[in-house]
C-alpha cells in the first residue's frame, strides 16, 4: 500500500478512525534503504501524508513508532488456510475443528505481518467471509477453492476402498468438504471449475504433476491431459482470471504452459531449459522456501518421505 497509494502533502480533516504513525523509518518495498525518521497519516485505506515534520492530526489515533520500521503488509502467494493448522485427514473429515483451527491460524498469520494471502487449495470460502465481515481477524484471502485433481493425482487423498469411482457418483468426504475435487475429463473440469467460481474463487488451482503428500501420486507423472488443462484455462479466462498449476517436473510444467496456465507453483525439479521457457513465455513462478522440518517430520521409509528427499534438494537450486 505504501508503494502504490502515496498521496504526499495532502492536508485533510482527521477523524477518530484515522491513524498517525509517529517517528518511524519507512521501508517502501522499492529499495533497501529506510527513510529518515518520519510521520505517516493514514485515512481510511489510503496514506494521506508522509512527512519528516510533525503532522497536525487532532483526533487521530496516535501510534508511537519509537524509531521502528513501518512497512507494507506482506503477501504470501502460496497458502493453504485450511491445511496449515490441520492434517489433511482432519481438514477433510472434521470440518468444525478445521475451521476453528484455521481461524486461529489466520489471526496469527495477520499478526506475523501478512495482510494478504493467495489460498491455493482448500475450503477457505467460509473463513474468508468471516474475516471480511470482521468476525475474526485475519488477512485478505484470494481463494482458489478446492484443489482440482485427477484420479491418483496430487490432492487425491481418497482411500483405495473408495474405488472404483463412478462418473457422477457419490462424493467422498474430501470432495464434500471442498478440500479437493477429482475430475477425469474436460467436461468434468469445466463443471468443477464453474462450481469454484460460483462459491467465490479468485483463481483456479490444478495439480498438473505428482506431489509429496499424496500417497498415490508419483512425482514423475503428468496428471492432466492437455485438453483437460485447456478446459480449466478456458473457464478461468471466461471469468477474467487464470489457472495456477502445481508442477515439479519439466514435463508437467511444459504441458501446463502449452495449455495456457499462467502460474506455476513450485517447479523444484525443472531443468534449465524449462526455466528459460518460463521466462520467455512470461509465466509467473511461485516458489516456496519449504522448511526442512516439513521433510524430516515425515515418517522414515514412507512413500511421502522418499518423495520429499527427492524434492528438497531442488528448492535452493530453483531459487538460484
Amino acid at each position: 500500500m505504501l508503494a502504490a497509494a502515496l498521496l504526499l502533502g495532502l492536508c485533510a480533516t482527521t477523524s477518530p478512525d484515522d491513524v498517525l504513525f509517529e517517528n518511524v523509518r519507512i521501508f517502501d518495498g522499492k529499495g533497501a534503504a529506510l527513510s529518515a525518521p518520519s510521520n505517516v497519516l493514514v485515512q481510511g485505506n489510503l496514506i494521506a501524508r508522509i512527512s519528516t515534520s510533525p503532522i497536525a492530526a487532532e483526533g487521530a489515533r496516535r501510534i508511537a513508532g519509537n524509531g521502528r520500521t513501518l512497512m507494507p503488509g506482506l503477501i504470501d502467494a502460496h497458502w493453504h488456510a485450511m491445511l496449515i493448522a490441520s492434517t489433511p485427514a482432519e481438514a477433510m473429515g472434521d470440518v468444525g475443528f478445521a475451521n476453528l483451527a484455521a481461524g486461529d491460524e489466520a489471526t496469527d498469520t495477520l499478526m506475523r505481518g501478512f495482510t494478504t494471502v493467495r489460498d491455493v487449495g482448500g475450503p477457505a470460502f467460509g473463513l474468508k467471509r468471516a474475516i471480511d465481515q470482521g468476525i475474526i481477524a485475519g488477512p485478505r484471502i484470494y481463494p482458489s477453492g478446492a484443489m482440482i485433481t485427477v484420479t491418483s493425482g496430487h490432492g487425491d487423498f481418497r482411500q483405495l476402498s473408495d474405488l472404483p469411482r463412478t462418473i457422477g457418483g457419490l462424493f467422498t468426504p474430501m470432495e464434500r468438504n471442498g478440500g479437493s475435487i477429482v475430475v477425469d475429463s474436460p467436461d468434468e473440469v469445466r463443471l468443477r471449475a464453474r462450481e469454484q467460481f460460483m462459491q467465490g474463487a479468485a483463481l483456479l488451482k490444478l495439480t498438473a504433476g505428482g506431489g509429496v503428500s499424496s500417497p498415490h501420486s508419483p512425482l514423475d507423472v503428468t496428471t492432466f491431459t492437455e485438453p483437460e488443462l485447456r478446459a480449466a484455462v478456458e473457464i478461468a479466462e471466461n471469468w477474467g482470471t487464470y489457472v495456477a498449476a502445481h508442477a515439479f517436473t519439466s514435463d508437467a510444467i511444459r504441458k501446463a504452459i502449452a495449455a495456457g496456465v499462467k502460474c506455476i507453483e513450485h517447479g523444484f525439479l525443472m531443468d534449465e531449459a524449462t526455466a528459460k521457457l518460463i521466462a520467455e513465455k512470461d509465466i509467473w513462478l511461485s516458489l516456496q522456501p519449504l522448511p526442512e522440518l516439513m521433510r524430516t517430520g515425515l515418517q522414515e521409509g514412507s512413500v511421502e518421505r522418499a518423495k520429499a528427499d527427492e524434492v528438497w534438494p531442488g528448492i535452493g537450486r530453483t531459487y538460484e
